[in-house]
């Protein structure tokens, strides 16, 4: 049985946090990286590994389950729930696409519903209360990766042979377009005006500010 690994970006607010998460895709063998609502993202701190790693867009999370469901993908919430269980458990059955909420309200109850599962990641020290979403990404897939048996990689040296770049390469800070995925972007920038997802402005208003608090860095 073939098995994928995908991550699920949901409204970037902070952007560049993209860059840093694909980085941990590309080591860790993440297929996807998938990113819902705003197509848009900061490639710093990649160091050039969103060239390695491919991008999805998808206007609603439902959008993103069904494509998920069609290729028979578990939704993984990454959060502390009455019902979820340690990641070090290995409580996977098959491909698993992972949710990563932010860790001040952790993940919301639109995306909690979309999720067949929780895991959370044990911590055994008493001076924080989360982990940076970077850092949780990281710790998830790197767990994912072991249990799915993914082949480690070749290393020369002190570091791990990089790949070669692939030779077409989209623009590295928008998620390709299609000619139907513009008329579908136009018509949810008309729904949402009001409510700042598609704001690049980023001033001074509520739906831009309770962005800002997804993928923090704190």
């Amino acid at each position: 049985m073939s098995v994928e690994c995908y991550v699920v970006v949901h409204n970037i607010a902070k952007r560049h946090n993209v860059g840093t998460l694909a980085r941990s895709a590309t080591a860790f063998g993440v297929s996807e990286l998938i990113l819902v609502g705003r197509r848009d993202f900061n490639a710093f701190g990649s160091h050039g590994s969103t060239s390695h790693v491919s991008f999805r867009h998808f206007h609603s999370l439902s959008d993103a389950r069904q494509f998920l469901k069609d290729k028979d993908c578990d939704i993984c919430g990454v959060e502390i729930t009455d019902t979820a269980v340690a990641v070090n458990q290995h409580p996977f059955k098959k491909s698993t696409a992972f949710l990563l909420g932010n860790e001040g309200t952790g993940l919301s109850a639109k995306e909690c519903e979309i999720c067949d599962f929780f895991v959370y990641i044990p911590q055994y020290g008493c001076g924080t209360a989360s982990l940076n979403v970077t850092v949780a990404a990281s710790i998830v897939l790197h767990h994912f990766g072991v249990w799915a048996g993914f082949p480690e990689r070749t290393r020369e040296g002190s570091k791990f042979v990089v790949a070669e770049r692939p030779v077409k390469q989209v623009r590295q800070s928008f998620c390709a377009e299609t000619a139907d995925t513009i008329v579908e972007e136009r018509k949810y920038r008309r729904e949402n005006a009001s409510n700042g997802f598609f704001d690049e402005t980023g001033v001074n208003n509520s739906a831009s500010n309770l962005l800002d608090a997804l993928f923090g860095d704190d």
